[in-house]
């Protein structure tokens, strides 16, 4: 019997960036597709019949034997037994090496653009991480990398630009930051905010701080709530970058790593922090660290306005008592791995470890 094709992450990233007819065929446990899943694939329930080798596990699935299939699990074991299946009902079918903990890594991208600079948001498909290259007259910054560096250094060099700068807008508890390797392997100065307990050396971000690239200045503002040391980013008064305080649809959590009575006086300061927020123009752009959805490729970037954000966020319209208690009400699980991850962050080393296993799942880092 022909040995069945794997496919790698990077090639269907590849032919969905292109637009490529396919069909993505996801048979893992209903409770795993609802944590995350790939934009556009078709939920078969299949997992159990097709890990006992029922020879009739995929019956009852109708899909056009012309367009051709990626078979897609958890760890990309079951999927080829899809895969395999499917070949022999006469489908061109390919199974996604390494699954969705595989898929964690695979990217795209959008673009904004403005008169004095572009952005590019490098978006986490899988875990909906969201990271920043912003570009002015040649000169670059980088916020939030949560992407292997070569996703960014492969940009920064077509486009022939100086990173000046890796900078972050807090400690992440659900993936690994890149902003220490980035900056040690480009030469560019690496921006932490303050308080800020990791164990290697940086230069700090406070309330002063304010960084020139090109033709702009990106200020630093000070929004403590879902970490002590949280900052937003605010660019040539036209973009806000906010982290994990404020999403376009929901608000930072404020418990990770803390006891109840640490959480309550986080969710004070978080509510000040969107206050801050609040008293912004309405047409300023807010960009966030993540987004609650897995990603499609459409090239548009996740973003709201603040004044979009006033009306429609129901969790910022709140009094500041109703605002806590509801918040601490609506706290979901916390992500997976996110001690160890957090340890890692403040160490800077990934060297002992795999990233795909322990980053794997979706971010839970909103509050809606």
């Amino acid at each position: 019997m022909e040995e069945t094709k794997e496919i790698s992450t990077n090639t269907l990233r590849t032919w969905l960036e292109a637009g490529k007819e396919i069909n993505i065929l996801d048979i893992r446990p209903i409770q795993e597709r609802a944590e995350w899943f790939i934009p556009g694939s078709i939920y078969f329930n299949a997992y159990e019949k097709l890990k006992a080798n029922n020879p009739d596990a995929l019956h009852g699935l109708h899909l056009d034997k012309s367009v051709p299939v990626v078979t897609i699990c958890g760890g990309g074991k079951t999927s080829l037994i899809a895969a395999g299946l499917l070949n022999e009902q006469g489908f061109e079918a390919y199974s996604l090496k390494g699954g969705m903990k595989g898929w964690s890594l695979s990217w795209n991208t959008a673009k904004l653009s403005f008169t004095e600079f572009e952005l590019i948001q490098f978006r986490r498909t899988g875990k909906g991480c969201l990271s920043y290259l912003i570009v002015s007259n040649g000169e670059a910054i980088i916020v939030d990398a949560s992407l292997p560096i070569e996703a960014y250094l492969e940009t920064v060099q077509q486009h022939n630009l100086s990173l000046k700068y890796g900078i972050e807008t807090h400690i992440h508890a659900d993936h690994l930051s890149r902003a220490r390797q980035l900056a040690e392997s480009s030469q560019a100065n690496l921006y932490l905010p303050v308080p800020n307990k990791v164990s290697f050396e940086f230069n700090p971000v406070d309330e002063d701080t304010a960084f020139q690239i090109g033709n702009i200045s990106i200020k630093a503002i000070r929004t403590p709530g879902h970490t002590l040391e949280s900052t937003s980013y605010l660019i040539d008064n036209k973009v806000l970058l906010t982290g994990d305080t404020l999403f376009i649809n929901g608000v930072g959590r404020p418990d990770l790593k803390s006891n109840n009575e640490e959480a309550k006086q986080k969710s004070k300061m978080l509510y000040l922090s969107l206050k801050k927020f609040l008293t912004l123009e309405d047409n300023i752009i807010v960009l966030p660290a993540h987004t609650s959805q897995p990603v499609d490729f459409d090239n548009t970037p996740i973003q709201a306005t603040i004044g979009s954000i006033r009306n429609n966020v129901t969790m910022v319209q709140l009094k500041e008592e109703e605002f806590i208690s509801t918040l601490l009400e609506r706290i979901p699980p916390a992500p997976a791995n996110y001690l160890s991850i957090v340890e890692k962050n403040i160490k800077g080393d990934f060297s002992d470890i795999n990233p795909v296993d322990l980053e794997a799942g979706a971010n839970r880092c909103a509050v809606t």
